[in-house]
C-alpha cells in the first residue's frame, strides 16, 4: 500500500504529469496526443469511480462508447454490439436497467468494468479491478482480462494485491516499494521468497501452483504454524 502503484497508473493515463521522465504510447509522447484520439487508444478504470445519481448500468456502459462519437457519427450497430458484448462478458446483462448507485459493491464494480471493456481501447489500465468482488467473480474478471489480451490483442495493465492471482494471470510483473520499481519480469523471476519479504515484510514459501504451474506464495505467519508433536498427548482436566 502507498508505494505509488495508482500514481504510476494515473501517469500512464495522462491524469498526472510526471516530474521526471516521460510517458509515450507507440512512440508518441502522451501529452501530444489529442484527447479524443487518446481515449480511443487508452482506457482506465480507477479504484473508486462514482456514477451520477440514478444513472443506469446500460447508460454507464454506453458512455464507454463516447470517444467514438462525433457530430457526424452518432450511435451505430457497432456501438450497440460493443455494449452488448461488454455486458455479457461481465455478467451484467440482467443489471442493465438498474441504477448503478443501488447495486452491491461487486455488481457496481462489474458494471464499471463493462464500461471500460465497451470502450474498446487497445490499451486498458485497471486499478484493482477485483476490489469488492467475491472469489468467483474475481476469477471471472481475470479470465475476461486474459481473453481480451489473447483473443483481441489488447494490452492490459493491472494493479493487483493478490500475488498468486498476479502470478497466474500476468505475463509481466512489476513489484514496487516506496515509489520505485524493485523488480520486474516474468512471474517466476520476480515472485520469490526474498522479494516478497523485501517488498511486503512477509516471510513466505514460494512453491508451484498445481493448476497453472506459476509461482504460488504461501505465507508463513505467526499463528498457523503447526506446534511440534509431544511424545505424550495433552490431558484434559475435568
Amino acid at each position: 500500500n502507498a508505494c505509488g502503484k495508482s500514481t504510476l497508473l494515473r501517469a500512464l493515463a495522462r491524469l498526472l504529469a510526471p516530474r521526471d521522465g516521460a510517458v509515450s504510447l507507440d512512440g508518441r509522447a502522451l501529452h501530444s496526443i489529442p484527447t479524443r484520439e487518446l481515449a480511443q487508444q487508452l482506457g482506465i478504470l480507477p479504484q473508486s469511480p462514482v456514477a451520477p445519481d440514478g444513472l443506469t448500468v446500460i447508460d454507464l456502459v454506453n458512455r464507454g462508447r463516447s470517444p467514438h462519437q462525433t457530430w457526424w457519427r452518432q450511435w451505430t450497430k457497432a456501438d450497440e454490439q460493443a455494449v452488448h458484448d461488454a455486458l455479457a462478458a461481465t455478467g451484467t446483462t440482467d443489471l442493465a436497467d438498474r441504477a448503478v448507485d443501488e447495486l452491491s459493491g461487486g455488481q457496481r464494480q462489474r458494471a464499471w468494468i463493462a464500461m471500460a471493456v465497451a470502450q474498446g481501447t487497445p490499451v486498458l489500465l485497471l486499478d484493482e479491478p477485483t476490489t469488492y468482488l467475491d472469489l468467483a467473480h474475481q476469477i471471472d474478471v481475470l479470465d475476461l482480462v486474459v481473453d481480451l489480451n489473447r483473443r483481441e490483442g489488447r494490452t492490459i495493465v493491472m494493479v493487483l494485491h493478490d500475488l498468486n492471482q498476479a502470478c497466474r494471470y500476468a505475463d509481466h510483473v512489476i513489484a514496487m516499494k516506496k515509489g520505485a520499481i524493485v523488480a520486474e519480469g516474468a512471474p517466476a523471476d520476480v515472485i520469490t521468497a526474498e522479494t516478497v519479504e523485501d517488498v511486503f515484510g512477509l516471510r513466505c514459501q514460494v512453491t508451484t501452483d498445481p493448476v497453472s504451474r506459476t509461482p504460488l506464495v504461501i505465507p508463513v505467519g505467526r499463528h498457523h504454524t503447526p506446534e511440534p508433536e509431544s511424545e505424550e498427548p495433552a490431558k484434559t482436566l475435568g
